[in-house]
């Protein structure tokens, strides 16, 4: 958790049960259970909110809780609440639409101005002891998914939505910039989704030696290359230019070697989150027919990612490199802060710190 000036309130971890916060009011359509909060993952966003108060147009202006890569158990279900009980445990999808709008009519309701985020300012996360949320947000885990596997749901989730986005398919030749967790979970996705050969860059020799552990066929550590050469050094991997690019960066030179890294025709899909204005060489996408996607987090992704935990068709616990109890929040967060590891895991559940 963390303050406007990025002080640590810690409101969180002093909950104590029956103490849980009420950060939002949902619609009254809305059913809520009351969860007693297990795993909780920490994200970039978290930390960057900590560090620098804002992301874009969202500002941290009050004492904010963090965390929405999260799993928990129900204890409380409101009246209108059929599918879950108490015992269940469950996955969050953090993102709320707080209306039925044009875009959940069509199913984009992740588009919808009024959704309800966990920890994007002024809406509360999930890092605590006990947290309420929409019912039809939350997702029953089968017996072999650990509550792990449950948060990690929310980051698989980027993965899930991001490859649906490119069209990867069966045979496709797929370029991962950036071997961060997204970065990782892109890999998982592109090679279940029928991805014949995955090549990943980055700067560090250890992400991407995990991204070759869990099924990247190539790997490619940046140095000082231009945007130019290491399309070139991707293609000369590869034999071929990928029919998709996954930039999970940011960064603008990441985004350059994504433009000349793509194949004429094929998809570039921005899904890291950098500047708000990048230079691009546009006329070079055009004249080529290179489309480029944007992701906007996801949407009806939960069930597939239950569905592909649950067959061990996708393995994510080698993600998990660390593990705090929340008490020790300051720590994990300055852990990731450093860059140590992959995916931090908070563990808010005292009697149980199991995975």
């Amino acid at each position: 958790c963390c303050g406007a000036q990025g002080q640590h309130t810690c409101r969180s971890a002093r909950a104590q049960e029956g103490e849980f916060l009420q950060g939002t009011t949902f619609p009254p359509f809305l059913a809520e259970v009351l969860l007693r909060m297990h795993s909780v993952g920490i994200c970039g966003s978290d930390v960057h909110y900590w560090q620098h108060g804002r992301i874009g147009d969202f500002v941290v202006k009050d004492p904010i809780v963090l965390g929405h890569e999260a799993s928990g158990t129900v204890i409380k279900v409101g009246s209108g609440v059929t599918h879950l009980k108490a015992g269940d445990r469950v996955a969050i999808e953090p993102g709320v639409p707080r209306e039925t709008d044009e875009f959940c009519k069509i199913g984009r309701y992740n588009l919808s101005p009024t959704v309800f985020f966990c920890a994007t300012p002024p809406d509360n996360g999930n890092l605590c002891r006990y947290y309420k949320h929409s019912a039809n947000f939350c997702y029953k885990l089968p017996d072999n998914v650990t509550y792990e596997e449950g948060a990690l749901i929310e980051p698989l989730s980027v993965g899930i939505h991001a490859c649906r986005r490119a069209g990867v398919t069966l045979g496709s030749k797929v370029f991962v910039s950036g071997s961060g967790p997204i970065g990782l979970v892109n890999v998982l996705v592109a090679k279940v989704m029928g991805a014949s050969t995955v090549i990943i860059t980055d700067l560090s020799a250890s992400r991407l030696q995990k991204a070759k552990e869990i099924g990247a066929d190539f790997t490619i550590q940046v140095k000082n290359e231009t945007p130019k050469e290491v399309a070139s050094k991707v293609e000369s991997l590869l034999g071929c230019m990928p029919d998709v690019t996954l930039e999970c960066t940011g960064a603008q030179a990441c985004i350059q070697a994504g433009v000349y890294a793509t194949r004429s025709g094929g998809t570039l899909v921005l899904v890291g989150l950098g500047p708000e204005m990048v230079t691009v060489p546009i006329v070079n996408a055009s004249l080529r027919e290179v489309d480029i996607r944007g992701v906007c987090r996801y949407c009806n992704t939960w069930p597939v990612a239950i569905a592909l935990l649950a067959s061990k068709r996708i393995n994510v616990k080698p993600l998990v490199t660390h593990r705090f109890p929340l008490e020790k929040a300051l720590e994990a967060f300055e852990t990731n802060k450093r860059g140590d590891g992959v995916k931090i895991m908070l563990k808010c559940d005292p009697n149980d710190q199991n995975p």
